[in-house]
C-alpha cells in the first residue's frame, strides 16, 4: 500500500472512531471511553503524518510505533464498548477489523523498516 493511501485510510478510520464516540449513550461509563477513544482513535493517522516527514529513519520507526500503540488501545476501547453493551456489537465489528488491518499493515511496515535500516548499516 503506498503512503498516500494508508494515511487516507487511517483518516478514514479517525473519522468513524469519532461517529462512534458521538453515537455512545450519555453514561459515565460511556463518556470516558468516548474521551479515551477520540483520543487515541485520531492519533493514528497523525503520527503515520509525522512518520512521513521523520528526520531519519529511527525516528520514521518511532511515529509507526506510536501509531501502532494507538491503534491497539483504540481496539481495547472499541471492544469495551462492545462488551459493556453501550452499542451492538455488530456496529463496531467493521471498524474493529479495520483497526487490526490497519495495526497489520503499520507492523510490517515497522519491520520492513527495521529490516532495512540494519542493511544501510551494514
Amino acid at each position: 500500500m503506498n503512503p498516500a493511501a494508508l494515511a487516507d485510510r487511517l483518516l478514514d478510520y479517525s473519522a468513524r472512531v469519532g461517529k462512534v464516540a458521538d453515537s455512545l449513550p450519555r453514561k459515565r461509563l460511556a463518556n470516558h471511553i468516548a474521551n479515551q477513544l477520540v483520543r487515541c482513535g485520531t492519533a493514528p493517522g497523525s503520527h503515520y503524518e509525522e512518520g512521513c516527514g521523520a528526520e531519519s529513519r529511527a525516528d520514521f520507526i518511532h511515529k509507526l510505533r506510536l501509531s501502532l500503540k494507538e491503534l491497539r488501545e483504540s481496539s481495547y476501547w472499541l471492544r469495551l464498548i462492545g462488551r459493556a453493551e453501550l452499542l451492538p456489537k455488530t456496529r463496531l465489528s467493521t471498524l474493529l477489523d479495520e483497526s487490526e488491518q490497519l495495526a497489520n499493515i503499520l507492523g510490517k511496515s515497522i519491520v520492513t523498516a527495521k529490516s532495512n535500516n540494519r542493511r544501510s548499516l551494514s
